[in-house]
């Protein structure tokens, strides 16, 4: 007798899914989720309730579907009804991943927030001197207004250079510096400069790394 191939029930409609995300075959599908092709064949059968959640999400995220709507896809009323141990295992293992994923999340949570606590601490600790001085030095100032401000200025000065040097932040020149002008780290104030003359800076600019976070404020000499 001929050997007769039945037709696999959900080939069509996998194909189709397929088809919609740019797979032509089964086994470019699964190589693109990275689960096995007998997996796949389990889908076509309509085997799902024998598949684990992880190997549903897989596919559905390569075919662009949501896990419910996957499933929905590949099960019938009569499948669940007749399957209800399975069926209520794999909601439960949903329920299960949906409880990891919202616990992972808690924790990047928590970890954002003791990152930003030791960033603002470490911080106030560069800026100790400044924080302890800087308040009774103003209140002195506005009480003697003759008092010389090149006294004040190292309050400010030197917890900032600190601070700056912690992080890796670089002034690109001194305020008053000459230097050649470069449209990639200056910018004009006032009037107009040609690459390579000479301009004189007003307000310094930074670097952290290669990073450029401000360019230097500049005038022509």
């Amino acid at each position: 007798m001929p050997n007769t191939q039945y037709p696999i029930p959900n080939t069509q409609k996998l194909q189709d899914l397929m088809q919609q995300v740019g797979i032509s075959s089964f086994k470019a599908l699964s190589r693109a989720a990275g689960v096995s092709e007998r997996q796949i064949l389990r889908l076509r059968q309509g085997k799902l309730e024998q598949m684990r959640v992880e190997v549903l999400l897989k596919l559905s995220s390569v075919l662009q579907m949501s896990l419910n709507e996957l499933i929905t896809a590949f099960s019938t009323l009569e499948l669940l009804q007749e399957q209800k141990a399975p069926t209520q295992e794999l909601l439960q293992e949903i329920a299960d991943l949906r409880r990891e994923y919202d616990r992972s999340q808690l924790q990047l949570e928590q970890q954002r927030e003791i990152l930003l606590q030791e960033l603002q601490q470490s911080s106030l600790q560069l800026l100790e001197s400044l924080l302890l001085q800087w308040p009774t030095a103003a209140q002195k100032a506005q009480e003697n207004p003759q008092l010389a401000a090149v006294k004040i200025v190292p309050l400010v000065q030197k917890p900032l250079e600190k601070l700056l040097q912690a992080w890796g932040v670089e002034a690109i020149a001194p305020v008053g510096a000459e230097l050649s002008y470069d449209p990639q780290l200056h910018q004009l104030m006032e009037g107009i400069a040609q690459p390579g003359e000479k301009v004189k800076v007003r307000y310094t600019g930074y670097l952290q790394g290669e990073k450029l976070l401000y360019r230097a404020k500049v005038s022509p000499v």
